[in-house]
């Protein structure tokens, strides 16, 4: 073993003795003993020597307050530049707090291939279901995309044996990149599929409730949104003067009217309108709390509409994509008009419609709150109550989009 002296950084002209990096000559000329012993490569790594010969890497390092030891493979088969890639990479995660032999087990777990309970299992499972249950596509995409970031780590595991500190290396590698809203999000759905693993009995506990206060809060950040009178009043004159490619000053229209999600107007279809009656039914598969939810038409939206009507070629959706009739507009093409009306993503955007007629509506006095949750969609979380709004508010609805479809044509000729 070989030896350099370094100053130590306490006393002067104090030196002490740091282990030479090996050589391969070195490790080559490593003979095996009648008991095991080591050999340092300096920063935690070190060759194990076995008295059978086997010349095995460790590294040496503490996490959560116990010492532990991490396995590199054997030498030359992992030659001295991959073991030290090896140890700089662990030593990468536990500066981000994860246990590098969490990871590694993970790792070990995908080459054995997938079992019945293993966490990926279950997760198919899980998605599978919601979808039978009617959650919407956008949603179920949402949910698989997050359980990506878990499955890579401990997609194999047999989910029994998946514990808190190993959900916790995921989020905590999310939370690395500064994700902070994405690792809350991902902790609440691993939960879920954990829950449906015990409600199937193949999973005894949850174990992201304990992890709860482990991850970092993310701001709250509220959809931008006019509720300033004097501003909603020119944001409403820019949308009725705007001259647009298609349809897209026809869709802005319709969401300071009628304010419904963004997402349930671009995908809206004839069909769903229904002129006689002068309603508009949103299917429940549409819809954020999975009910259809049935919306009434005051005249200006349906003079819109019937405008749309007689001009469009024929095609299933209200507002098909420029490119393509058989999709709907995009999600970003209300976005960018209203960025070229000089009202920012930071100011406005399509949904924040919801929250200024929420607004105005509310501060006029002239309207029950429930009737006005009633429109917006906000389902009560008891089921029976919820039907029972939707149904005893209908005339008050009716009357309340009317005066408010009124009011936001005022606005185009206010000054």
């Amino acid at each position: 073993m070989r030896w350099r002296l370094v100053r130590s950084g306490t006393v002067q002209n104090d030196l002490i003795d740091v282990p030479m990096p090996l050589t391969d000559s070195e490790i080559e000329g490593f003979e095996p003993r009648e008991r095991s012993y080591k050999r340092s490569d300096g920063h935690a790594l070190y060759i194990f020597v076995t008295p059978t010969g086997s010349k095995l890497w460790r590294m040496s390092y503490r996490f959560e307050g116990k010492q532990k030891t991490l396995a590199f493979g054997s030498y030359p088969v992992v030659t001295i530049e991959e073991a030290r890639d090896l140890r700089t990479k662990a030593k990468r995660l536990l500066r981000q707090d994860v246990d590098p032999s969490a990871v590694q087990q993970s790792r070990k777990a995908r080459r054995r291939g997938r079992a019945p309970t293993t966490f990926d299992v279950i997760a198919d499972e899980f998605l599978e279901k919601r979808r039978l249950d009617g959650l919407a596509e956008t949603t179920l995409s949402k949910k698989a995309w997050l359980l990506d970031f878990a499955r890579k780590e401990i997609g194999v595991i047999p989910i029994a044996e998946i514990k808190p500190r190993d959900v916790l290396a995921v989020l905590r590698a999310i939370e690395a990149k500064g994700n902070y809203e994405s690792a809350k999000r991902l902790r609440t759905t691993i939960g879920e599929v954990f829950r449906y693993a015990v409600a199937t009995l193949r999973a005894e506990t949850d174990p992201t409730p304990v992890l709860r206060g482990a991850l970092i809060s993310p701001k709250v950040r509220h959809m931008p949104a006019i509720v300033d009178a004097p501003r909603f009043a020119r944001l409403v004159r820019a949308v009725w003067n705007y001259e647009s490619r298609g349809n897209t000053a026809s869709a802005l229209k319709l969401m300071a009217l009628l304010f419904p999600r963004p997402g349930e107007l671009r995908k809206a279809t004839w069909s769903e309108i229904d002129f006689n009656t002068s309603t508009w039914t949103i299917p429940a598969e549409r819809m954020k709390m999975r009910r259809e939810h049935k919306k009434p038409l005051p005249p200006a939206a349906l003079h819109i509409l019937l405008d749309l009507r007689g001009a469009s070629a024929p095609a299933d959706f209200v507002f098909p994509a420029t490119t393509s009739p058989d999709r709907p507009m995009s999600e970003n093409t209300m976005n960018l008009a209203l960025q070229r009306l000089g009202f920012s993503g930071d100011e406005m955007t399509p949904h924040g419609f919801r929250a200024s007629a929420s607004t105005f509506l509310n501060e006029s006095g002239l309207w029950n709150p429930d009737a006005i949750e009633a429109e917006l969609a906000h389902v009560d979380t008891r089921s029976a109550r919820s039907i029972y709004n939707r149904a005893k508010y209908w005339s008050e609805r009716v009357a309340m989009m009317n005066w408010w479809a009124e009011h936001v044509v005022r606005q185009t000729n206010a000054r």
